[in-house]
């Protein structure tokens, strides 16, 4: 059987930290599906299909990953896709508490789907895509702690924005 794993996100915009993630869910799946969450209800910088774009960009790379929209409950596109794992990074205690609730409710909602848990790098630790565009608008730099592509989408929304 095909070992699929879903990693839910905005991905708004993604980071390195993400992508470290990501590396490491793809050598332990056969498959990993980045599901774009499209109703965040946060205020997103870039839109759906900017995050789609620049996650595409970013990923270009990996060979056993497939990226998808989504909207309403996480664990019914899991169930969906086929696949029996959702995800997710954390950074701190603080991600643990949120996260295990939601491991929690989506266990209740859906019993076959596991949550797995991989620990943020200690270089990406500190490292969201909230902190990442405060950074950017402030006109500080981000080089480094996003890919290129991203950096480059950055500069140029936020240049419209002045």
């Amino acid at each position: 059987m095909k070992k699929i794993g879903v990693y839910p996100g905005t991905f708004d915009p993604i980071t390195n930290g993400h992508m470290d993630i990501l590396e490491r869910a793809t050598a332990l799946f056969d498959e990993v599906i980045i599901a774009i969450a499209k109703d965040n209800y946060k205020n997103n910088l870039f839109n759906l299909e900017e995050r789609i774009e620049l996650v595409e960009q970013a990923c270009q790379n990996f060979t056993n990953i497939q990226i998808a929209p989504f909207e309403g409950l996480l664990v019914d596109f899991v169930k969906n896709k086929g696949a029996q794992a959702i995800i997710r990074g954390l950074r701190a205690i603080s991600d643990f508490d949120y996260e295990f609730q939601l491991a929690l409710m989506n266990k209740r909602l859906e019993p076959k789907i596991e949550t797995v848990f991989l620990m943020s790098s200690s270089k990406y630790s500190f490292l969201s895509s909230s902190i990442i565009k405060q950074v950017a608008q402030l006109e500080g730099t981000v080089q480094g702690l996003v890919p290129n592509q991203v950096d480059e989408a950055l500069k140029k929304k936020l240049a419209k924005r002045k």
